[in-house]
């Protein structure tokens, strides 16, 4: 009988870095991603690909046209990566956090609106007071509960939080809308008829997903006519300018997209739009996520005061 060599490697020899690399090539598809992610050579990834898949026993990926998918043990396998990552964390920062001394990449989910005015001020905070914290920022279209319990993020912001007894939420602040317009094309509008008179241009999110406000309007009977529809709000301001759009929009885009436009009340009462920050249980207590939600809370408080004061 042929006997099987037994592998030098056992299950004491995996570390944290082999369960991050397996997490990474895992989410990425691909070893050339995983390597610019971890910031080390794709032969590096490799080398370690093979020590993992000698200490698990069997294959981990097998190739899939020109890249490579994990097998449905390796999918079972980075469930358990991912939680004993996160206690690893907890264990690292069981003592008092400090942090400057903090190292690690901290993923948020959050959709242009969110991005682009609540997390440079928090980036800001971060190069200050954490600079070994870099934030990767990915869409978050509508917050799954998925997204949440499956690590793909380690804290989203949203208007939409979903619903999950592991899910917490936080209500970060409330924003009115505002009519925002190029004031050296047009005036402000005048009433409800002239409002609706006007071209309007408005955010609609692939797939078709329409701003709450624009389906509360249409609920009322508020029909506007949209000459033109962007995918986020970073694009309208290049439609507004030197245009007679009308664009109703969170009064916080003053301070950061819209920053040079004009803008006025709505003709009728608009319900605000509330923002949260959400997050798993499993961080709740940790110091460091706690530390950055303080921050993140910080930052925008800073945003909501400035517009109350104009």
């Amino acid at each position: 009988m042929v006997m099987k060599p037994m592998s030098k490697f056992n299950w004491s020899d995996l570390d944290a870095r082999l369960l991050q690399l397996l997490v990474a090539v895992v989410e990425t598809g691909s070893i050339t991603a995983a390597a610019q992610r971890l910031g080390v050579t794709q032969s590096a990834v490799s080398h370690q690909l093979d020590k993992l898949r000698a200490i698990v026993g069997e294959p981990l990926f097998v190739k899939s046209g020109r890249g490579i998918v994990a097998t449905a043990h390796t999918q079972r396998l980075v469930g358990q990566a991912r939680e004993l990552l996160g206690g690893l964390e907890r264990f690292a920062h069981s003592a008092e956090f400090d942090p400057a001394r903090w190292q690690t990449t901290f993923t948020i989910a959050a959709n242009d609106f969110q991005r682009d005015v609540l997390l440079p001020p928090l980036m800001a905070r971060l190069h200050a007071q954490a600079p070994g914290v870099a934030l990767r920022v990915i869409p978050s279209d509508v917050p799954t509960l998925e997204m949440l319990r499956h690590a793909h993020c380690q804290l989203a912001i949203s208007p939409r939080p979903p619903e999950g007894g592991d899910i917490v939420q936080k209500r970060l602040f409330e924003t009115r809308y505002r009519v925002f317009y190029d004031p050296a094309v047009r005036a402000a509008p005048q009433g409800m008829a002239a409002y609706l008179a006007a071209r309007h241009i408005t955010v609609v999110y692939e797939p078709r997903r329409a701003l709450d406000l624009d389906q509360w309007l249409i609920g009322r009977s508020v029909q506007r006519r949209f000459a033109v529809m962007v995918p986020g709000f970073a694009g309208l301001p290049a439609f507004i300018h030197g245009s007679d759009l009308l664009a109703t929009a969170p009064a916080l885009l003053e301070t950061t997209v819209l920053r040079g436009l004009a803008s006025t009340e709505p003709p009728l009462p608009c319900p605000p739009l509330p923002m949260y920050m959400i997050w798993h249980a499993r961080h709740q207590h940790d110091a460091a996520h706690r530390w950055l939600r303080g921050q993140l809370e910080a930052g925008v408080g800073d945003l909501v005061r400035a517009e109350n004061i104009r």
